[in-house]
């Protein structure tokens, strides 16, 4: 017989001189993890604690026997956004609501109070007291937000506490219409899989920061979930701190974000790529009484642009109640200065 190959006998050296079962070293856990699992613990690890699981009860009508009134529960996630007890979650996982009891991960359980609550964004502030300051998360910032990026979900789907999921950012700048009826723009759509008992948690980034609010799923659909996001959320508590409750102005339009073409952006002098089309105006509303015009297009208001539905919202706070406001719209080849005086939006 011929020699064997060299291959074989490099592979027979290489056996005998590896160490047997009692002498080799296995690796830990923590070098065998891939680096997303290390971002996602990571992140994890700095929310985990201010994420609690939120319990309600609700006082049901009288039977008609008249045997007095039930009592109905429900559950939800919420999350600590400070230490001295104040919590975010979602509207309808509290509105209405008789009773709040609050559990946190480490088990520890609270009465809450609601402090503001909020149908037309579906979010609302609780507040529960603690003599110790309480675990936080750190808000983020939704506008630097990229599709594709990490996502990651956390809370109580079908009361199972601390659940955790994880995806990406699917697209940004979703429409969502709340229980109240209202639109709730700038919505983030991701792939975290979300379920009842979901609602009201935090969904965040890489760095484990606040990035959005679990707010709803398309039934039937698969990894379509959507949360509010936190640059909304952040306004919406700043309102409650400051009102209890969240104050809108209203002119009474229904409009959609229309792009502006280079060529309107260079006639008018326009920096802004974008402006608010009309649709719809709302009869004896202040756009009205106003002179605005279904399909014009508001770029300003107060020489504030208005690129989006969002950023009109935004503009229209509680400051602008029943004072006249000046309105830029484009009308064809015009440009217009329109006075309005908006009201305080009713609910």
């Amino acid at each position: 017989m011929g020699s064997r190959p060299r291959f074989v006998d490099d592979l027979s050296r290489a056996a005998s001189d590896a160490p047997g079962p009692e002498t080799r070293n296995p690796l830990s856990d923590d070098a065998l993890l891939d680096a997303y699992s290390r971002t996602v613990i990571g992140a994890l690890e700095r929310v985990q604690q201010a994420v609690a699981f939120i319990s309600v009860e609700r006082r049901l009508p009288g039977e008609a026997s008249g045997r007095g009134h039930g009592v109905r529960g429900g559950t939800g996630s919420g999350f600590l956004f400070t230490p001295d007890g104040y919590l975010l979650t979602n509207s309808h996982v509290v509105h209405g609501a008789t009773h709040i009891k609050v559990t946190l991960a480490d088990g520890a359980t609270f009465d809450a109070d609601l402090v503001g609550d909020d149908p037309g964004s579906d979010l609302a502030v609780l507040r529960i007291g603690s003599p110790e300051p309480l675990p936080h998360v750190e808000l983020g910032e939704s506008s630097k937000l990229r599709v594709g990026q990490i996502a990651i979900a956390v809370g109580n789907p079908l009361g199972l506490a601390q659940t955790v999921t994880t995806g990406v950012v699917s697209a940004l700048g979703r429409s969502l219409r709340s229980n109240s009826g209202r639109m709730i723009y700038d919505v983030i759509q991701t792939d975290a899989a979300l379920n009842p008992g979901n609602s009201g948690g935090p969904l965040i980034n890489s760095a484990g920061q606040v990035i959005g609010v679990n707010t709803a799923i398309i039934p039937g659909a698969q990894a379509i979930c959507f949360a509010t996001a936190i640059d909304t959320a952040k306004w919406v508590i700043m309102q409650i701190f400051t009102y209890g409750r969240v104050r809108r102005a209203y002119i009474g339009v229904a409009g959609t974000t229309r792009p502006l073409s280079r060529r309107v952006q260079r006639y008018f002098g326009l920096s802004s790529a974008s402006g608010v089309h009309v649709m719809e105006i709302v009869k004896e509303s202040p756009a009205a009484l106003g002179g605005l015009r279904a399909d014009d297009t508001i770029i300003a208001i107060d020489a504030l642009a208005v690129q989006d539905v969002d950023s009109l919202q935004r503009t229209l706070d509680a400051s602008r109640i029943d004072k006249p406001v000046n309105v830029t719209v484009l009308r064809g080849a015009q440009r217009l200065e329109l006075t309005l005086t908006p009201v305080e939006q009713a609910g």
